[in-house]
């Protein structure tokens, strides 16, 4: 069954990027109104779905993988951070922090994928809350 769906496993993968994409968009963490703090810190403490063993989010884990992956995976990975940097922003820009709201959202970007990838090494819910909090405490500071 699957053979008459995807041409390959490269086309599987993809397929499962995307869905996995789909699927984190329509949660609409950093959509929510009011735009501001709030959604940038939902985001953080509940981005990636955190089921059984899945740990992380699968579009930051695949990038470690960009070697072996096909270019459409690298395109899908650099349109959806392109999307995510740009709400980021948008949240960030209603605080009127007094940091450029475009280079704030792109460190909390690289905190989001640092964040994601320790969870791989079972780091523990309570010290990637504890995280979190100090970063929006620095956050709301600007």
């Amino acid at each position: 069954m699957l053979n008459s769906e995807f041409r390959d496993k490269e086309d599987l993968f993809v397929a499962c990027l995307r869905h996995y994409l789909e699927s984190q968009q329509k949660r609409g963490l950093l959509t929510k109104e009011p735009l501001g703090w709030g959604n940038v810190e939902t985001f953080l403490k509940h981005g990636p779905l955190n089921k059984g063993e899945q740990k992380g989010c699968f579009s930051i884990n695949s990038m470690r993988e960009f070697a072996i992956l096909p270019d459409e995976a690298h395109a899908i990975v650099a349109e959806n951070r392109a999307r995510l940097q740009r709400l980021l922003a948008m949240n960030i820009e209603a605080e009127k922090p007094s940091m450029d709201p475009d280079a704030v959202a792109e460190m909390v970007l690289s905190f989001f994928s640092g964040l994601c990838i320790e969870r791989n090494l079972k780091s523990g819910k309570a010290a990637s809350t504890r995280k979190i909090e100090s970063l929006m405490k620095v956050l709301r500071s600007l």
